[in-house]
């Protein structure tokens, strides 16, 4: 990417990369027009491809921009002191849908990235996603308490199943065209957790409460 963009004042960097990601979530990437992107963030398409070299160069960094994004609203004070695996879960799904409300975008550009097939950024970004899965469960989990858990049980596992969980309530509500309702995610979301927390820790702490 064109170092010139990180020279641009905050506002309008902003305003471009809302503008991309609008305009991507609505459309196949193949389809996404860079001309409406230039022309929704105020810009000339010709400056656009000045701060980015392309249109796959725009649309990778506006996918590691909403990996970042989505961490950094995770990550706070209060998330630190959680050692439980479940709180975590939960506390990381509640950040998660706070971020998705501020930009209704997020969720439809996330997910048509996510499922994107045989298009020109597929295998960049499921190679990403492969490479955040694993950093990702070191960044959240790494002081988790492994004591509460089953013998034989493996967290990283369980982590995997509730992601898979989740992708495809969402590649289902997307594919069949109903709308998506956070708080219906996040209501089934819960209820994933209560179940597992069952199933996988020691009775003791099935029902514990930090």
């Amino acid at each position: 990417m064109n170092e010139k963009f990180y020279s641009l004042q905050e506002e309008k960097q902003q305003s471009i990369i809302n503008a991309s990601m609008e305009v991507f979530a609505k459309n196949e990437y193949k389809r996404a027009s860079t001309d409406l992107i230039a022309a929704k963030a105020g810009i000339s398409k010709g400056l656009l491809f000045y701060y980015f070299h392309n249109k796959k160069e725009l649309y990778m960094y506006i996918y590691n921009y909403l990996a970042e994004v989505m961490q950094a609203q995770i990550i706070d004070a209060k998330f630190l002191e959680l050692t439980d695996f479940f709180e975590i879960l939960e506390y990381s799904a509640w950040n998660k849908v706070k971020a998705l409300r501020k930009n209704p975008f997020i969720m439809d550009f996330a997910m048509r990235a996510f499922y994107s097939d045989k298009e020109a950024v597929s295998v960049e970004v499921k190679r990403m996603n492969s490479n955040l899965e694993e950093s990702l469960y070191e960044i959240y989990f790494s002081n988790i308490d492994l004591y509460k858990f089953k013998e034989g049980v493996e967290p990283y596992r369980i982590y995997k199943m509730m992601r898979w969980m989740a992708d495809g309530y969402s590649h289902g509500i997307q594919i069949s065209g109903r709308t998506f309702v956070l708080d219906e995610l996040e209501k089934e979301f819960n209820s994933w957790i209560d179940m597992m927390r069952r199933l996988v820790y020691k009775e003791e702490y099935q029902n514990e409460r930090n």
